[in-house]
């Protein structure tokens, strides 16, 4: 029985990298866009740099136990992989989001993540460390698990699906489901408990994405032509000249589909890697 139980743990934990890799390579389409046009245009650093701080919370947790491996080796690669965004991200971000980014990086990663280690080390031991780490990780990971909720405001208002695709909300919940069952084999409530909102987020997305897949994308714009009126005449009065109303084409673009493409996400969704 003890064996069986190993053997599963290992193969969720296997799965639960696999999957979570090809989720954290999800962006490179992305900033090939940015690579090709040379610029960032509307983009925003911060879901990689949150996706950085939430790898490294993940590998401390992880070397503070002693049966966590696979979660050490997906968070390592999730580490390397968020670090190259971010440079990609500054090298070609204007001066203004460049030094926003910077702000966000010296706020979360050297000052949030360094108070965590150090409160931590100095202010507890042993098993508690461990306890105070894993509760850290897991209020932030239902956090980071909230935040597509503005997505999923959007489709619903627009009733369009144009920015939320398919493929990554499927790998984000397959991810869940892995490491919700990783976490449970292994009585770790919280590498679990976060990824029981991330599987019934992945899977409303998923809901909505077959109810609205069919619709017209939202930016389609609405032409209206009113022809064949080559003359409307009015009753002349005296000196008065029949008026010819000409052909009018007008291009109208809704104002609810404006403000949803001022307003367009990221490409990329926070995956925590556990």
């Amino acid at each position: 029985m003890t064996m069986t139980m190993a053997h599963l743990t290992l193969a969720f934990g296997l799965l639960g990298n696999i999957v979570s890799f090809m989720v954290f390579l999800a962006p490179i389409p992305t900033f090939y866009k940015v690579y090709k046009k040379k610029s960032t245009e509307g983009f925003q650093s911060a879901p990689y740099v949150v996706g950085l701080f939430s790898a490294m919370l993940w590998i401390y947790y992880a070397l503070l136990k002693s049966n966590v491996l696979l979660l050490i080796t997906i968070n390592t690669f999730g580490c390397v992989i968020e670090t190259v965004y971010i440079v990609f991200f500054l090298f070609y971000a204007p001066k203004k989001a460049r030094m926003e980014s910077l702000k966000l990086i010296i706020l979360l990663i050297f000052v949030g993540f360094g108070l965590i280690v150090l409160l931590t080390q100095f202010l507890a031991s042993g098993v508690t460390r461990g306890v105070i780490v894993g509760w850290i990780c897991l209020v932030f990971s239902l956090c980071v698990f909230v935040a597509p909720l503005g997505v999923l405001r959007q489709v619903i208002r627009t009733k369009s699906v144009e920015y939320m695709p398919i493929l990554l909300s499927v790998a984000l919940t397959l991810s869940a489901v892995m490491w919700f069952f990783y976490g449970l084999l292994l009585n770790d409530f919280n590498i679990a408990i976060p990824n029981v909102l991330g599987f019934i987020f992945g899977i409303i997305q998923m809901i909505l994405y077959v109810a609205y897949k069919n619709n017209k994308p939202s930016n389609e714009k609405i032409v209206i032509n009113i022809s064949e009126i080559e003359e409307q005449k009015i009753p002349k009065h005296k000196d008065q000249k029949a008026i010819h109303v000409v052909k009018l084409n007008a291009e109208i673009l809704p104002v609810a589909t404006k403000n949803a493409l001022e307003k367009r996400p990221n490409d990329h969704t926070i995956n925590v890697g556990a």
